[in-house]
């Protein structure tokens, strides 16, 4: 599946926060940054069950809510321990006032 998805409207997300969304069975968190830039990542942290969604956002680094480990939301990276594991990350653009991920199985 190479398609792009409208998962949200860009007014849904404030900059320098994240949302959590439901696409193609994935649990993602989708990103705006203060620029208004938008990435997305699965939205589970690698390192414990935590929603990333529901982390700090600073720059393009999201905070896991539950011990304080970063990911880069651009790559998806781990850049802070205890997360080591990268989170898969998902294409995303900004068109016609929504935003659309790329999902592939």
């Amino acid at each position: 599946m190479s398609d792009w998805i409208d998962v949200a409207a860009e007014d849904d997300i404030f900059e320098g926060a994240a949302i959590g969304v439901a696409v193609a069975g994935h649990d993602i968190a989708v990103y705006k940054t203060e620029a208004g830039e938008v990435f997305a990542t699965d939205n589970i942290c690698t390192h414990g069950h935590a929603r990333l969604c529901d982390g700090f956002l600073e720059g393009h680094e999201i905070e896991c809510p539950f011990h304080q480990g970063r990911f880069d939301i651009r790559t998806g990276e781990a850049t802070l321990e205890p997360c080591v594991d990268a989170v898969r990350s998902y294409p995303a653009k900004c068109d016609g006032g929504r935003i659309w991920l790329q999902v592939q199985a």
